[in-house]
């Protein structure tokens, strides 16, 4: 028994180079990593577009919109993904023939990081609309007092201040991200978890590699909240802290 479990936490079986599977885990987390990063800011644009959209959109925006977020939300992500992976991709196929464009097709990450940031975009707009509908309407109508266009209020006015708003929830939405990329794995994408159940289904020691992604997810957790309270203290500078 005691060879045995000897041989479950063989931590040779991590090593960067063959026989060890350290390499490959790595570059599941690079690909992981790579799909986080697009799908979250994928899911930032379609979550500005959104928010404005539904804040200062006609009746017919404002409720394909509504529809839109109340559908991804409700849905589970899982079968969300299945969807949009597959549907989506034969979508795109299906539009190209109608225009007499050959099919093309569509790498693993591309589709991915389309999946995630559609999901991601639904859960962004309603942090967003929140955000921006904290920021006081003084500060934009002054903008617009001074003459400045829609977009240099956008950009000058409205993201700035309704930033220490939004950054709590756009954080949670990044971390929630990183664990989205996990069920990439039931489409066959190799990212950490897939790369992960390989490894181990085929030198059986599953507690040693599922635990070593374990630790590649928690660490890509705590670096991604120093990075986070990083850029909230420098977006509430200014800002009177509530006594």
């Amino acid at each position: 028994m005691a060879a045995a479990a000897g041989g479950l936490f063989d931590l040779s079986l991590l090593a960067l180079s063959p026989p060890g599977w350290g390499g490959v885990l790595l570059e599941g987390f690079v690909r992981s990593l790579q799909l986080a990063i697009g799908g979250y800011a994928l899911g930032i644009v379609i979550g500005i577009g959104g928010a404005f959209g539904k804040l200062y959109g006609g009746p017919i925006i404002r409720d394909l919109l509504e529809v839109y977020t109340t559908l991804i939300r409700a849905v589970p992500e899982l079968v969300l993904i299945l969807l949009l992976y597959y549907a989506g991709t034969d979508a795109v196929n299906a539009l190209l023939s109608l225009i007499s464009l050959p099919p093309v097709d569509i790498s693993g990450l591309v589709a991915g990081i389309f999946v995630i940031g559609v999901v991601q975009g639904a859960y962004s707009t309603e942090v967003l609309r929140g955000a921006i509908k904290a920021v006081p309407a003084g500060q934009i109508e002054a903008a617009r007092a001074f003459g400045m266009s829609p977009f240099k209020a956008l950009t000058r006015v409205t993201l700035p201040a309704m930033l220490p708003f939004a950054i709590p929830g756009l954080a949670n939405l990044w971390l929630i991200s990183t664990k989205d990329t996990a069920l990439l794995a039931v489409v066959g994408f190799s990212e950490l978890t897939l790369v992960t159940r390989q490894a181990a289904g085929t030198t059986k020691a599953y507690m040693l590699f599922f635990c070593a992604a374990g630790v590649l997810y928690l660490a890509l957790t705590l670096v991604s909240n120093i990075v986070i309270g990083i850029i909230e203290r420098r977006a509430r500078r200014g800002i009177a802290e509530p006594v």
